[in-house]
């Protein structure tokens, strides 16, 4: 095959790409990370980060979104993308929203329970850690408490905004089984890259991991069933099917956008400005301490607002109204210059940016 994807088989932004790929029908064969592949990425890249498609012509491309743009572009059969200006736009906010917000609580429920934390433990040594010269029993002990220290402690959850972070995850799932008992996919009768953005967390961690798997199955199973069938699409199958956005159920999802995470991408960017590494941003009235600051995330939402100041006349003011609408709008441009100084030279996916503090992609 002449395209590779390098990954894990249970990474959160791995799973989005090998179903974007598989929904495009684009022949990929799938590389298995280990140390030494990944010292080789970042060497290729200048990030050590999952998952990473390497081209026909040697060259390799990192960041799931970035990525799929290029693809969007050079593989035009079957496009995620909706030719109307408003859903695109729509589904571009709601895929930056499912990717970065349902993080930590993808992060809290795989490493806060002890068994999930064991199970997992052993999975990604298992698979990560082939062939390095170490007892499988320190391995395993070694990626317990790097994740857990890390993406869990080392992000704000503890006993104080732990019951938050889950209602994340809860109020997301009752959102998304509204919207599944009435259509097929987010947006309408076909995927978009709305679908992709949520299925990074539900597949590979809310649907596979015990303790979150078992709350899907009894909470939400339409929205377990919507996995098995965006895994299972391909792009020729839906050729004819037009895109006819359903309004119902995605405006509590942009509710919670408006209230919850473009304030907390507010509050991100103006630590960055200040050049701080960690910062106590009050999420719907719960106060988080020291969380890391993400330049990542700064640039999230640059490319937010450059999808809507981008376009001109009519389309902008149908984009506008459409944010308005939802109490978009206001929080999106609060910050006049978010100023990320992330990928200046405009070449993702094409080039590893160089990372500050939190910013990972595995």
């Amino acid at each position: 095959m002449s395209l590779k994807l390098h990954g894990l088989r249970i990474s959160y932004y791995t799973g989005k790409m090998e179903a974007y790929l598989r929904y495009k029908e684009i022949p990929f064969e799938f590389v298995t990370l280990n140390p030494e592949r990944m010292r080789r990425l970042r060497r290729q890249t200048g990030a050590a980060q999952m998952p990473a498609v390497e081209l026909a012509d040697g060259r390799y491309m990192t960041d799931t979104t970035p990525m799929i743009e290029w693809f969007e572009e050079t593989h035009a059969e079957h496009p995620v993308l909706p030719d109307d200006v408003v859903l695109r736009v729509l589904a571009f906010l709601l895929e930056d929203y499912a990717e970065e917000w349902l993080w930590r609580p993808a992060m809290h429920y795989r490493w806060s329970y002890a068994s999930d934390r064991a199970h997992l433990g052993r999975l990604i040594a298992d698979e990560l850690l082939t062939g390095v010269r170490q007892p499988a029993f320190l391995k395993r002990a070694f990626i317990r408490r790097r994740q857990l220290g890390q993406y869990v402690r080392g992000d704000g959850v503890n006993a104080r905004t732990r019951l938050h972070v889950e209602s994340i995850y809860l109020r997301t799932l009752d959102r998304l089984e509204a919207i599944f008992a009435k259509r097929p996919f987010l947006l309408g009768a076909r995927p978009s890259l709305a679908d992709f953005g949520f299925f990074a967390s539900m597949f590979r961690h809310f649907s596979q991991d015990p303790t979150a798997s078992a709350i899907m199955r009894e909470r939400a199973p339409g929205v377990l069933e919507w996995q098995a069938r965006l895994w299972n699409a391909r792009g020729s199958a839906y050729a004819n099917v037009a895109w006819a956005m359903e309004p119902s159920g995605v405006d509590e999802l942009l509710a919670d956008v408006a209230t919850a995470y473009l304030p907390y991408l507010n509050d991100n960017a103006r630590a960055w400005q200040a050049r701080q590494t960690h910062f106590d941003p009050q999420i719907e009235g719960v106060p988080y301490a020291a969380v890391p600051v993400s330049q990542y995330r700064v640039w999230c939402l640059e490319q937010l607002q450059g999808r809507v100041t981008a376009l001109a006349g009519p389309a902008r003011a149908d984009v506008e109204a459409m944010l308005q609408r939802y109490g978009c709008l206001d929080p999106l441009f609060e910050i006049e210059v978010p100023c990320s100084r992330y990928d200046e030279g405009a070449e993702a996916p094409f080039r590893g940016r160089k990372v500050h503090y939190q910013n990972r992609r595995d």
